[in-house]
């Protein structure tokens, strides 16, 4: 996952890699990854609900946004960000 902050606010979140192992996961990662964006984008945190019929790739998307955030905190706090 990758994440741009803007004026101190997350401004995109790009999904580098998600669950596509069958049919099914892909139509699950189609209609669950833009929900949880959104809902990222809006609440400006990794603290948003988990997307229902979709808890696999909600938990996966949390894990992973909170690592991203995390490292960016880590950047700016040696004073390497922008």
């Amino acid at each position: 996952m990758q994440i741009t902050v803007s004026a101190g606010r997350i401004s995109d979140v790009t999904v580098l890699d998600a669950p596509s192992g069958n049919g099914r996961d892909r139509q699950i990662t189609a209609w669950a990854v833009p929900q949880l964006v959104s809902e990222t984008l809006d609440a400006q945190s990794a603290h948003i609900e988990l997307v229902s019929g979709a808890t696999y790739t909600s938990k996966g998307y949390l894990g992973s946004l909170q690592a991203a955030l995390d490292a960016g905190a880590e950047i700016d706090a040696r004073g390497e960000g922008g």
